[in-house]
């Protein structure tokens, strides 16, 4: 499963290649392939799979579909489309808003049915939101000038490795376990050693 700059059909044939299957967002880098997911009749697509969820301030209901397609997508290797729908309504006042989601994978139907489809896209955005959004919003990471040689791999590495203790640690709230850590200098180097025998 990976994000709409992945979606590239080198990609997939190197991943097609070496025996594995993709599952891949479409956007507009791709604009052929976009635009004949959007062309699908998806109306008469039957919704296979639905959520509901309250969180970060929002009610959101997901909506999959998925089908196998017949006629050749501008993709290698693709068979099955999947639309996903997820509506939003603010839990205090505001506009709801609602996105939808287009993708294409290399699996067939009997390896993959719309529901555990779903699942792999579900699973994808909660590491989107435990670790990627963490790092975006409490490390200020795109606000980053650490732009040259190795130090931008190096400082996400460094990232990675904080996040990856605190949730070792018990922590849930990042922001929080840096702030308690951050006030005493022996308190990251504790919580290290705890895991590091």
């Amino acid at each position: 499963m990976a994000d709409a700059p992945h979606t590239q059909i080198e990609t997939a044939r190197w991943l097609i290649s070496r025996g594995a299957h993709y599952m891949l967002t479409v956007k507009a880098n791709q604009p052929s392939l976009y635009a004949q997911l959007a062309a699908l009749p998806w109306r008469q697509v039957t919704t296979t799979a639905r959520t509901v969820e309250r969180g970060h301030g929002r009610r959101e209901r997901r909506t999959v579909k998925a089908t196998e397609v017949r006629a050749r997508l501008l993709f290698p290797h693709a068979v099955q489309a999947v639309q996903i729908t997820r509506p939003r309504q603010p839990l205090a006042d505001g506009p709801a808003e609602t996105e939808v989601a287009n993708l294409v994978t290399s699996l067939p139907t009997h390896q993959a049915s719309p529901t555990r489809l779903a699942a792999f896209v579900r699973e994808r955005w909660l590491v989107e939101n435990r670790l990627h959004w963490v790092r975006d919003t409490t490390f200020g990471e795109d606000l980053s000038q650490v732009r040259t040689g190795n130090a931008p791999q190096v400082m996400a590495s460094l990232r990675n490795f904080a996040i990856a203790v605190l949730r070792l640690a018990g922590v849930t709230n990042i922001a929080a376990g840096i702030r308690h850590h951050a006030r005493r200098p022996e308190r990251p180097l504790e919580t290290i050693m705890k895991f590091a025998c």
